[in-house]
């Protein structure tokens, strides 16, 4: 997806200030709004998709000037409205219409339809090699991807491979694209190629990408 939420290589989003002994929580609606997501998530079976491209949903100029705990939270929202969980009229007054049936919840699916994000044992041949030279592809998917906009068309190096993982890449609904278990590689990127001859020469990018993001160099 392209979009303000590919922060990667983006230019004037201001410094990145640090802030010593940084607390989890802020203000203590931020460690509700956490507790509210945790315990929504099994009602989410068979209804929601991922959660990444939920995020990526939310309207450009709203993502940036929302803090961090107000787009989980307006993700969450947002999915109990679609799915009919929560009526328009509930979530303003705050209490249960009594006319409505009480929703169920979904029955825990036997196993998963996909791998998860967790690495895989499983013998599939890579494609690629150490110190390979590689491109990563100039693709721009509608949903949801890990491809980094700003290595896309751009050559780089394989300098290691870290076995191999489920693509975690969604559909235009946040569905997932079925899993395609590949090898992941950490690619390194000059940052000349990145970013052009402004860039030090004595820098470099490592990125993970997955097999299908890449073709030959």
């Amino acid at each position: 997806m392209n979009g303000v939420h590919d922060m990667g290589g983006m230019h004037g989003m201001g410094p990145i200030a640090h802030e010593a002994n940084e607390p989890v929580f802020h203000h203590e609606w931020e460690g509700r709004a956490w507790g509210l997501q945790r315990a929504m998530a099994p009602w989410g079976r068979g209804r929601w998709g991922s959660t990444r491209y939920e995020l990526e949903r939310i309207p450009p100029a709203e993502y940036l000037r929302m803090p961090y705990y107000e787009r989980w939270f307006t993700v969450l929202v947002n999915r109990l409205l679609r799915s009919d969980l929560v009526t328009p009229e509930e979530l303003a007054s705050g209490k249960a219409d009594p006319s409505r049936p009480k929703p169920t919840l979904p029955p825990p699916p036997p196993r998963p339809a996909t791998p998860g994000a967790a690495r895989l044992d499983l013998p599939i041949r890579a494609a690629f090699k150490l110190g390979q030279r590689v491109r990563a592809r100039n693709i721009h998917p509608e949903g949801h991807t890990r491809l980094p906009r700003y290595t896309r068309g751009r050559q780089g190096t394989v300098v290691r491979d870290n076995g191999v993982f489920a693509l975690q890449d969604t559909d235009v609904n946040g569905q997932s694209l079925g899993g395609k278990p590949q090898h992941v590689y950490t690619i390194r990127f000059a940052a000349r190629e990145l970013w052009g001859v402004r860039a030090s020469a004595r820098d470099a990018v490592y990125v993970d990408l997955w097999e299908d993001y890449l073709e030959r160099g």
